[in-house]
């Protein structure tokens, strides 16, 4: 049984604005007593006219503070009554609008030193911020200001002292703006050395006691993964292989992991990955599923395969949808408590396993009488090996199904194309490394519902959900995109994955690319009504859009040997050369991008029936491996257009086949060594 996120606490009948609205987020708040509007035309005109203060709140779905503000402020009809009265009020969800989410987030950090959700900003009819936080209670307490005073104080503001907070609006807006145009983009590549600058400014900060960089609150750290996996690949440092292996085994052992249900939950609240907040995101295991599949590949350790499978199991069995999408996110609370779903006391293991297994079970995921969260168990699984799976697993699933029977956090059912995209990419890439046909399944299947459902006169939406769609889409749809189903093609060798990907590229660079300064805009001139239009360099939850963007061009100017491709993949990194050079731990998945710049992996063309056992048994040979940067591709002679493609991908032409047996043919920088057709020759041949 599922959950569904469709909409909120009703208030006598009351409906607002939201009530039509595809975000479930916007629909848990179509009943508040508040004059919701979603952003648009309208709403903004309205301020205008009415000459009123825009309050604009930014939230999603699976937001436990969001919730809490929800309940205590905007169903409370005395804070509704002055909202309604004094200020066009206006609901986001991030997800669906990251381009406004950017740009008030960097205005509350600029005015507040930090940032987070729920955003809560107060802005001028001419969408200027003036004023902002985060989540505020409804009446004042611990140090925080109570909204409804926040409320009273801006309506006398804006009523007595407008100068002021017009001039103020101007300074922040001005902040906001030199932001969104990032620095100066530089006229050169940084140096080859960056990366390797990097991962030893990572190792500084490296808790080699649970793994992580910094302190609490430790989010899984993608990003800095994947720049040391790639760096250990080139110099086997054993230094950097150990601040991998540290940080997975810790995060795959404590209560950030679902020990039961596999996957992760959003972020450890603790320096030891014990409690989690407890909102699960596709993106989060998207990501965290292709890092500890790569761990596994470049280390051989059965646990990393076993948690790599287990979190795209899990996405597979409930963040998928019918048609084919994933799902958003999962909510962190159930029967209004947070984590009540995966937490356990002693006496319900026990009535579900017995006394014996109980007690086995406990001790192994760390059970106790008093619990180590609310009186309740968060179950960790430091001890997971000390029984054999034959004999764990068992218990593991009888528990499963009788959670499976509670009350569950509720779903955002959302699919949007950027983080579909992350989640396709790692399931292609497992389906060829695990040799797992389901996993490939589910990424075509996904990828053809996007194609199919979330386009239009062939440019992109942003998102859908119950056969509606909305919104134009942004850089990092159309980037995340484009690799993955790159990443298909590289599995598949399928030549229509190959040419979507293609015509997603050449759409990204005509509705994001800036012909000036290099780097490409969050934001189409399909966005409009906004303060600036900004360009993502930095990390956040995905990779940076300008990062995935100068990947896939990168990718495809070697594939296809297109200079043009490569040449604004150049220009991409050296627009943002400058950040990557003054803060280099903001910008590490572009400093990866920089890495495959400087070292390509190596290029590799199997020739052959891919299906036939010789060719299959060479593609084994590649696909086990963790090849950062690589190239990969093969045709079979024989196929109908296997000319042609050899014409447009340079790396097949001329590439007969040795002996009529299939035959691989490895490549550096144009390169070749001596074709082979063994398994073990070309194992020789691989780093």
């Amino acid at each position: 049984m599922t959950t569904v996120l469709t909409g909120g606490t009703a208030a006598a009948g009351h409906t607002n604005q939201l009530a039509d609205a595809l975000s479930p987020y916007l629909l848990q708040h179509a009943h508040n007593p508040v004059d919701w509007q979603p952003w648009g035309a309208e709403a903004l005109a309205r301020a205008r006219s009415e000459d009123k203060p825009i309050f604009l709140s930014i939230g999603y779905a699976a937001c436990h503070w969001c919730h809490v503000m929800a309940h205590e402020s905007f169903e409370d009809a005395a804070i509704a009554a002055v909202l309604n009265r004094y200020f066009v009020c206006i609901k986001v969800d991030r997800e669906e609008r990251p381009d406004i989410d950017e740009l008030y987030m960097t205005a509350v950090q600029i005015l507040t030193g930090s940032g987070g959700w729920p955003l809560s900003v107060f802005l001028t009819p001419d969408l200027k911020p003036f004023f902002g936080g985060t989540y505020f209670p409804p009446t004042a307490r611990h140090g925080q200001p109570g909204f409804l005073d926040i409320l009273n104080r801006i309506a006398y503001l804006w009523m007595q002292q407008r100068d002021a907070l017009a001039a103020s609006a101007e300074q922040i807006t001005q902040s906001v703006r030199t932001h969104a145009l990032g620095t100066a983009g530089g006229q050169a590549l940084p140096g080859r050395q960056l990366p390797d600058a990097a991962a030893r400014e990572l190792a500084a900060s490296f808790d080699t006691h649970h793994g992580g960089f910094g302190g609490a609150p430790k989010f899984p750290p993608f990003n800095a993964l994947e720049l040391l996996l790639r760096n250990y690949a080139r110099t086997r440092s054993v230094a950097t292989l150990a601040q991998v292996t540290t940080t997975l085994d810790h995060m795959a052992a404590g209560g950030l992991h679902d020990q039961l249900g596999g996957g992760f939950h959003r972020y450890s609240t603790d320096e030891r990955w014990l409690v989690p907040h407890f909102e699960k995101m596709l993106y989060d295991n998207a990501q965290l599923g292709a890092i500890y599949l790569a761990a596994w590949q470049l280390t051989g350790r059965p646990r990393y395969r076993e948690v790599a499978t287990g979190t795209l199991d899990y996405v597979l069995r409930e963040m998928t949808a019918p048609a084919g999408g994933f799902y958003s996110s999962q909510d962190a609370d159930s029967e209004g408590h947070e984590g009540l779903y995966y937490c356990w006391t002693t006496a319900e293991i026990e009535a579900v396993l017995g006394a014996e297994d109980g007690r086995l079970f406990g001790q192994i995921y760390g059970v106790t009488p008093d619990g180590n969260f609310e009186g309740r168990n968060i179950l960790t699984g430091p001890h997971a090996d000390a029984l054999p799976a034959a004999q764990l697993d068992p218990l593991r699933a009888r528990l499963l199904a009788v959670r499976a029977q509670r009350v569950p956090p509720a779903r955002d059912e959302k699919v949007l194309v950027s983080w579909n995209a992350l989640m396709i990419s790692t399931l292609a890439r497992a389906a060829r490394g695990l040799d797992e046909p389901r996993y490939l399944a589910a990424a075509e299947k996904a990828a053809d519902f996007i194609l199919a459902q979330l386009r239009s006169d062939g440019e992109l939406l942003r998102a859908s959900r119950d056969g509606r769609t909305g919104g134009s889409a942004f850089l990092d749809d159309y980037a995340l995109l484009a690799n993955a189903l790159l990443d298909l093609f590289e599995t598949t060798q399928a030549v229509r994955w190959l040419k979507e990907s293609e015509e997603l590229a050449r759409r990204m660079l005509k509705n994001f690319g800036d012909e000036k300064a290099g780097g490409l805009f969050l934001t189409s001139g399909a966005h409009t009504e906004l303060l600036a239009r900004t360009k993502p360099g930095f990390d956040g939850q995905e990779p940076s859009a300008n990062a995935a963007a100068a990947r896939v061009l990168w990718r495809l100017g070697r594939l296809l040997d297109r200079a043009e491709y490569a040449r604004e993949a150049e220009r991409i990194l050296q627009a943002f050369a400058p950040g990557m050079q003054q803060m280099p731990g903001g910008f590490l998945s572009m400093l990866a991008v920089l890495d495959d710049f400087y070292n390509p992996g190596p290029e590799i063309a199997i020739i052959g029936a891919p299906e036939a056992a010789a060719a299959r048994a060479l593609w084994r040979e590649v696909h086990a491996r963790y090849l950062p940067g690589s190239v990969l591709v093969g045709v079979d002679p024989a196929q109908a257009g296997a000319a042609e493609l050899a014409k447009k991908i340079p790396l097949l032409a001329e590439r007969p086949l040795l002996d009529n047996q299939p035959t691989a043919y490895v490549c550096r920088n144009r390169a070749c060594q001596k074709p082979v057709t063994a398994p073990e020759a070309l194992r020789a041949l691989l780093p």
